[in-house]
């Protein structure tokens, strides 16, 4: 009986997997695979409400200009690596609309904007640490 449930569980996984893949195009699979190698750490939370290190990335993100995104992902930022020498432009196209599918992050409570621009090198971070 265990052995039925845990199948069951694990059908209804994959399922699940498959039908949110089947609402992507191939391009946006594609960009959702590099954005996963490349980027993840830095700009997606690892749990629900987590913070990221870097902006959150979402469909609004650098206010929906494909072309800011390219150039910010082909050279950097102050604290982000440039990636044109290890992407493809087809692959930074992928990784674009990939992002275009991602939600809106939820609006964040008054307080909690300064914990998250802070984590992990902040000076808050480090004074409670201290």
């Amino acid at each position: 009986m265990k052995h039925h449930v845990s199948l069951a569980l694990i059908l209804v996984a994959v399922g699940a997997q498959a039908a949110s893949a089947q609402t992507l195009t191939p391009q946006q699979m594609h960009g959702r695979q590099i954005l996963t190698q490349n980027c993840n750490i830095c700009h997606l939370p690892q749990n629900p409400g987590s913070a990221t290190y870097g902006p959150r990335l979402s469909k609004s993100s650098v206010n929906g200009d494909d072309n800011l995104m390219k150039e910010v992902i082909q050279n950097g930022l102050v604290k982000m690596p440039g990636w044109k020498y290890a992407l493809k432009d087809t692959d930074i196209s992928d990784i674009i609309a990939y992002v275009r599918t991602l939600p809106e992050p939820r609006p964040q409570r008054p307080g909690e904007a300064a914990e998250r621009n802070n984590f992990p090198t902040g000076e808050k971070h480090y004074d409670q640490n201290a």
